[in-house]
C-alpha cells in the first residue's frame, strides 16, 4: 500500500512552467508504475504520462508530448512532472496514481488528492 501526496500546482501564464511532485508518505513508490492524470472542469479524468519502475520507460499523451517530462527519484520516493510551454487548455486538477499495471485507460490502485494547475491566457 502507498499514500500519495501531490504538490507544486498554482497559477501560471501561458508559456510558463511548473513542476509537480508526487511523494509517497507511506509505502515504497519504486514498487509501482506511476502515472500523472488530469481532470479539467466538466471533463473526465485523462491520462498525461506514465513512468516505469526504474524510469527507463516513459509514455506520454500526444497533447503533452514534447512539453512535459516525467521523472522519478526512487531514493527520495518521489515522481515529478516538469511542465513547460503551458497552455490554457492544460488547466486542470493533476493527480498522480500508482499501481502494478497502470495504463492510459486505468489500473491505478492508489490516487493522490490532486493539485490544481491554472494557466491564464
Amino acid at each position: 500500500q502507498v499514500q500519495l501526496v501531490e504538490s507544486g500546482g498554482g497559477l501560471v501564464q501561458a508559456g510558463g512552467s511548473l513542476r509537480l511532485s508526487c511523494a509517497a508518505s507511506e509505502g515504497t513508490l519504486s514498487d509501482y508504475l506511476v502515472g500523472w492524470y488530469r481532470q479539467a472542469p466538466g471533463r473526465e479524468r485523462e491520462f498525461v504520462a506514465i513512468i516505469s519502475w526504474t524510469g527507463g520507460t516513459l509514455y506520454y499523451a500526444d497533447s503533452v508530448k514534447g512539453r512535459f517530462t516525467v521523472s522519478r527519484e526512487n531514493a527520495k520516493n518521489t515522481v515529478s512532472l516538469q511542465m513547460n510551454s503551458l497552455k490554457p487548455e492544460d488547466t486542470a486538477v493533476y493527480y498522480c496514481g500508482a499501481g502494478r499495471f497502470i495504463g492510459p485507460k486505468g489500473g491505478v490502485e492508489y490516487w493522490g488528492e490532486g493539485t490544481l494547475v491554472t494557466v491564464s491566457s
